[in-house]
C-alpha cells in the first residue's frame, strides 16, 4: 500500500522544492535577474506555490542561505564528532570538507552573498524589510552552532550570535579568495574559527 502524506509534509516537500529551484537559480542568474517565476518554473511549481512558503523574493533567498549554513555546519560537525582532539588532521578534514562543499557548489554562490549584501546596502527599505529574517538566520544558525558543539562536549569562546556572524561575514569571502587567486585558503581560516572553540 502506498504512503499517505499529510499535509505537513506535503508542505515540506514542495519547500525543499522550491528552495532546491532557488538555489540553482539564484546560482546561475544572480539575485537581481533571477525572476519568482524562472524559480517557479525550475521547481515544477506556480509562483503562487512560492508566496505560500515565502513573503518577497528576499525571504526565499534568507532561506537559501539558512539552509546552506545548516549543511556547512553538519558538515563541520561530522568532522569533529569523530575526532578524539583537534589536531592537524582535523583541520585538514574540516578544509578539506568545505574546500569540496565549495567547489561542489561552485563560486557563483558565494559571489550570490555578496550580491544580496550590497542589494540590501543600496536597498534600505529592502534592508529594513528583511533585518528581522535576517536576525533570525543568525540566531537559528548561532543555535545550530551551540547544540553541534555542545555534541563534542566543546565550549564556545565568544557569544555564539558573534561567532555566527563571523561565519557569515567571512564564508563567502574565503571562496571566492580562493578560487579567484588560486591561494587555499580554507584550513587557515578552519584554524581561526576552531580557535574560538575549547574542545574537551
Amino acid at each position: 500500500m502506498a504512503e499517505r502524506w499529510t499535509r505537513e509534509r506535503r508542505l515540506e516537500h514542495t519547500r525543499s522544492l522550491l528552495l532546491d529551484a532557488a538555489e540553482d537559480v539564484f546560482a546561475e542568474k544572480g539575485f537581481l535577474a533571477a525572476k519568482l517565476d524562472d524559480i517557479a518554473h525550475a521547481a515544477g511549481y506556480t509562483k503562487g506555490a512560492i508566496y505560500k512558503h515565502f513573503a518577497t523574493k528576499e525571504d526565499l533567498f534568507l532561506a537559501v542561505s539558512d539552509r546552506y549554513w545548516r549543511r556547512y555546519f553538519d558538515n563541520f560537525a561530522e568532522v569533529m564528532a569523530s575526532a578524539k582532539s583537534v589536531t592537524a588532521q582535523e583541520f585538514d578534514d574540516i578544509a578539506a570538507r568545505w574546500r569540496q562543499l565549495s567547489r561542489d557548489r561552485g563560486a557563483e554562490h558565494a559571489a550570490l552573498g555578496h550580491e544580496f549584501t550590497l542589494y540590501l546596502l543600496r536597498n534600505p527599505e529592502a534592508r529594513e524589510r528583511v533585518a528581522a529574517k535576517r536576525s533570525e538566520v543568525v540566531e537559528k544558525l548561532s543555535e545550530f552552532i551551540v547544540k553541534g558543539i555542545d555534541r563534542l562536549g566543546g565550549t564556545l569562546l565568544i557569544p555564539p550570535l558573534t561567532f555566527a556572524q563571523v561565519l557569515i561575514a567571512t564564508s563567502d569571502s574565503v571562496i571566492l579568495g580562493s578560487e579567484l587567486d588560486d591561494v587555499d585558503l580554507y584550513r587557515p581560516i578552519v584554524e581561526m574559527y576552531t580557535s574560538a572553540i575549547k574542545l574537551p
